[in-house]
């Protein structure tokens, strides 16, 4: 067979959790599957954005188109343009060969798509965060978001992935579409995690690197509303640990809407904002932390929270959405619009050692597994 993967939401250098979601699954599956044949696409007028070790397997074929993305995105609208007769065209003045027939189009993540109607399409929705939580989203985002008309998409769809059980749930509910056609696929832990995982920290120089205090609370996510952020902080300033000298240091990149959580963290005593972390400092990052918070309104699935309790932190995380379905009976739980209850379990958990059961946690969250339930779906 010949498939499609829609790679658009790798052309960003600073991987996020739909990036990591792409790459990784991406990544086991031609790791797997040698016979299907695998043709990945992007398009960007930079150069070199997406990791090219993909094209190291016999059967996977990059094709990179350098439209303005406005324009073709505009194209793709109009329905000026089938993506898969796209794609198609530009492979033979790549590689001089023919595709005979596309069989499916894999989109890991929502983005403009149009395409002929025997192209089967499999989608991967993440959440529907933009639905439930509109006033977390900036008005460019909800207009992209209504463009691309996501359940006009999964109406479509030949079948849709969900990294979580709630997030079928939120489709079968609110876009009515049919559950035998919605496959829950759990993510797993990245392979470069576990393997820096165990390794030893050289602690000086992570504090050189990020200006770390010696003891800190630890939060890592986008900075964006969703997230919860400024209740973290509104917690952590009524909590006094700064009296303790207990810190809280906030790491992530800055999605949209954190004008405010920017300067949240300017004004409050104790709080540190470190930035986008690269993914190798990131178990080393929670294993010196005394405790991880993690108080999402809403997450698909939640990264953060399945990598600190494999890291071994105390964690405190929102009793909402899917974070009930990756966290166990150690995980404090809270409820994310209360601001006294998330202060009086960050004090009370605090240097609290938990020993979440690892092998459950590799066992459930394993990426050649979930690679290994798409190929069984195709």
């Amino acid at each position: 067979m010949n498939i499609v993967i829609d790679i658009r939401s790798l052309t960003e250098k600073k991987r996020t959790g739909v990036g990591e979601y792409t790459y990784e699954l991406l990544d086991a599956i031609f790791s797997q599957d040698s016979a299907n044949n695998y043709i990945l696409f992007f398009n960007s007028l930079k150069k070199n954005e997406v990791d090219f070790s993909f094209v190291n397997y016999h059967n996977v074929f990059l094709i990179k188109t350098n439209w303005p993305n406005k324009l073709l995105n505009l194209f793709i609208l109009l329905k000026f343009i089938k993506l898969d007769l796209f794609v198609a065209k530009y492979f033979y003045k790549i590689y001089k060969k023919q595709i005979e027939k596309i069989d499916y189009w894999f989109s890991p993540n929502l983005n403009f798509l149009n395409l002929s109607e025997h192209v089967k399409t499999i989608l991967t929705i993440h959440d529907l965060s933009f639905e439930f939580l509109p006033h977390c989203f900036s008005k460019k985002m909800l207009l992209w978001h209504k463009l691309i008309n996501p359940k006009r998409h999964c109406h479509q769809a030949h079948l849709i992935f969900t990294p979580s059980l709630n997030t079928k749930n939120d489709l079968v509910e609110m876009y009515h579409c049919n559950p035998n056609f919605v496959k829950v696929l759990y993510p797993g832990i990245s392979k470069n995690f576990l393997d820096n995982l165990d390794k030893s920290i050289d602690v000086s120089y992570l504090k050189n690197k990020y200006n770390l205090p010696e003891n800190f609370i630890f939060f890592l996510g986008t900075l964006e509303p969703r997230k919860n952020i400024l209740s973290i902080i509104q917690a952590y300033s009524n909590s006094n640990l700064i009296n303790k000298k207990i810190n809280l240091v906030i790491a992530g990149n800055r999605g949209w809407k954190y004008e405010k959580i920017i300067k949240s963290i300017d004004e409050t005593r104790g709080v540190h904002y470190i930035g986008y972390v690269d993914a190798l400092d990131k178990p080393a990052l929670y294993k010196l932390s005394k405790l991880f918070l993690y108080p999402s309104l809403y997450e698909g699935f939640g990264f953060p929270v399945l990598e600190a309790m494999i890291s071994g932190v105390s964690v405190v995380t929102s009793n909402r959405s899917s974070l009930l379905e990756i966290v166990d009976n150690n995980v404090v739980l809270v409820n994310p619009h209360n601001v006294a209850e998330l202060k009086e379990a960050m004090k009370k958990n605090l240097h609290r050692q938990n020993k979440y059961d690892k092998n459950f946690l590799l066992e459930n969250f394993d990426w050649d597994k979930t690679a290994k339930e798409f190929l069984q779906n195709l």
